[in-house]
């Protein structure tokens, strides 16, 4: 486009004049702009400006000097912005449209909401309770950096008081820390903020934010977006559930656990429950007790590649993926905050899965992206960009419900389905392409005999071998891309017991515990196996039937009920499963995988169970529900458990 003309002006703006004075609305969509384009010696002369349009450009800021002071509506959506920090220039602004930039987070939103209190709509919606949460996150930072402040001037000398000032503002972003971590761009942009005017007044005085009070009916619908939740069984009594966000709730969870023993095992965990969260209702229906919960994935932290792992400076994730019914939502277990929603009329999500890819802007600036894949009854896979709020591509996977996700370990594009129609597909989703669209490409076609359940890349060589655990049993694919063949059938299958009858075969939980050490569930009533990757690998020969190597048999729930998934918690050496009563299964297995040779003995009982915690709603204990999965983040901080009857449950380790 270049650079805007005053001629241009006048012909987009409203009302029509030849003088620029006088334009009190301006059209300036689709042109392409860079933010070079806006010149402010031209812009600043449309002194009397109430509202601007930009949409649909390629804006990666907005320049800082605009003199535009009488604005109250500007659209900025569908462009490239990284940076909002320069829109404390409108000070007047009331409504302000962001949708559809790729770049922009929930931190950001807090950021507007800071910097500009007269706001009163963002992307067409009330902002009322995000200026509540700012407002609330404000006073306790404050405080927070306040007390920060008196120990540090406490413990300098008076001779070298006035030269540490200028560390305070380092040593506080460095240490005050508050909120959730999914936050933490946001809480330390204002600690800093706190920080130097706490060292340009000399600590004498902190300015307070100007942010308007807020209505007690935006407070109340704030706290009301999350329920407590109680089972719909045959046998219970439906529950009128109240409208507050946590119910009641025993201290610390109850627990059955067996003591430390010889074997190496750890005593209980001890796990306090935080929130019920009813966040998956249909149409927002307090009364909705029968949306069924089927998956959750942790996001992993990306600072030590694509593998999950914490950082070294101790980071974890604690923000988790649900899915259920027509949506999925993503929660941070700290606050109990519903941080994004996202829904598809009509579908069922029964899968999610994360991945972090590098996008590069048309500026050529690199950005990181943690996209969320989610798949369903529909067949169809969408890719989400949770920190922006919209679904950035669609997958025509399969014509039959996809059953399970995953994505390779070593491969951040590189997705697997697994679907009804009996067939496990490898994608590559690629990059996203100038509009922020996947054009995602077919690598491999998997033919199994049964349906699909569960997928597990092989720990110690993903790029080689896929498992999958299916109605019929637990195959094994070689998925090599060097190898001709596009369509494949599997290499093996595994058995776990000579004679199994073909009713008991399903697997329906499958994971590693460590590079070697596999947890598979479903082979047996009442048992969860623990088996080894290489020694049965080793011993396969030609043969396409294996027997695997056991090394333990785990007690479990006696139920006949299938579909109740384990999980495992790698770095804590922990398997985790949910039964049929809303009780979680715990095992310690160290013991297990250090061990040189099988340990054919009797089930081992589980380290600890964790009992349903039998919330209250209006005087009403909910005594019992089903827990589909439950999956903890990688140092096991924080666990959530799925049900049958739309309960989204999170527990924290004291």
């Amino acid at each position: 486009m270049g650079p805007l003309s005053a001629r241009l002006l006048m012909q987009r703006g409203r009302p029509k004049s030849d003088r620029l004075g006088k334009i009190r609305s301006l059209n300036l969509s689709g042109l392409k702009l860079l933010s070079e384009d806006l010149d402010p010696k031209l812009l600043c002369r449309l002194t009397q400006l109430q509202e601007l349009d930009l949409s649909n450009n390629q804006l990666e800021t907005l320049p800082a000097d605009l003199g535009l002071s009488h604005l109250r509506i500007l659209r900025c959506a569908n462009n490239q912005l990284g940076d909002i920090t320069t829109l404390c220039q409108f000070p007047q602004l009331e409504e302000l449209s962001l949708e559809g930039n790729p770049f922009l987070t929930v931190n950001d939103n807090l950021k507007i909401s800071f910097l500009l209190p007269n706001l009163r709509k963002v992307n067409g919606k009330d902002a009322s309770s995000t200026s509540s949460q700012v407002e609330s996150l404000n006073r306790e930072l404050t405080s927070r950096v306040t007390a920060h402040w008196e120990k540090f001037v406490a413990s300098q000398s008076p001779e070298g008081a006035k030269k540490a000032q200028t560390d305070f503002v380092r040593s506080a972003v460095r240490d005050v820390r508050y909120g959730p971590e999914s936050l933490s761009e946001f809480t330390q942009w204002r600690v800093q903020m706190i920080s130097e005017e706490l060292v340009a007044s000399g600590g004498t005085q902190v300015h307070e934010t100007d942010i308007q009070e807020r209505s007690l009916k935006a407070t109340a619908a704030q706290e009301s977006r999350a329920r407590p939740v109680a089972l719909k069984r045959p046998d219970d009594v439906p529950l009128n559930l109240s409208p507050n966000k946590r119910v009641c709730a025993s201290p610390l969870a109850q627990v059955e656990d067996n003591p430390v023993g010889s074997d190496g095992s750890q005593p209980a965990l001890q796990l306090e429950p935080l929130y019920f969260l009813q966040c998956h209702s249909k149409n927002n229906s307090p009364q909705d007790l029968d949306t069924q919960l089927w998956a959750c994935a942790f996001e992993p932290t990306w600072e030590e590649g694509h593998t999950g792992a914490t950082s070294q400076t101790g980071a974890t994730s604690q923000t988790v993926a649900t899915c259920g019914g027509e949506s999925v939502c993503v929660i941070d277990c700290q606050t109990g905050i519903v941080l994004h929603k996202y829904k598809a009329p009509g579908e069922e999500f029964f899968s999610v899965a994360w991945t972090a890819l590098t996008v590069v802007t048309q500026a050529g600036h690199k950005k990181r992206w943690s996209v969320l894949a989610a798949a369903g009854l529909r067949g169809q896979v969408r890719l989400l960009h949770v920190r922006a709020g919209f679904c950035c591509g669609v997958i025509r996977a399969h014509k039959r419900a996809i059953a399970t996700l995953c994505f390779s370990p070593n491969h951040e594009t590189h997705l697997f389905t697994a679907s009804y129609d009996k067939r496990i597909i490898l994608w590559d989703i690629g990059a996203p392409n100038d509009d922020y669209e996947f054009q995602a490409s077919q690598l491999l076609t998997l033919d199994t005999t049964s349906t699909p359940l569960r997928l597990c890349p092989v720990a110690s060589c993903p790029d080689d071998y896929l498992l999958a655990g299916c109605e019929g049993g637990c195959c094994c694919w070689d998925v090599r891309l060097d190898q001709p063949q596009k369509r494949r059938v599997f290499e093996v299958e595994f058995v776990f017991s000579e004679g199994s009858e073909a009713s008991s075969r399903r697997v329906d939980g499958l994971a590693f515990v460590n590079k070697d050490v596999v947890a598979s569930k479903g082979s047996g009533l009442g048992t969860i196996c623990l088996w080894s990757w290489s020694q049965t690998w080793a011993g396969r020969g030609r043969q396409v039937t294996v027997a695997v190597v056991v090394l333990a048999w785990l007690q479990w729930s006696p139920t006949t009920l299938a579909y109740l998934s384990l999980s495992t918690c790698p770095d804590e050496e922990t398997v985790l499963c949910g039964d049929e009563e809303g009780n979680v299964w715990i095992y310690d297995v160290r013991h297990v995988v250090t061990q040189q040779t099988p340990l054919l003995a009797a089930p081992q009982a589980p380290t600890q169970i964790l009992k349903w915690p039998q919330p209250r709603a209006l005087s009403q204990t909910v005594t019992k529900t089903m827990v589909n999965t439950v999956v903890a983040n990688p140092t096991l901080t924080y666990l959530t458990a799925l049900t049958d009857s739309n309960i989204v449950a999170i527990w924290k380790r004291r």
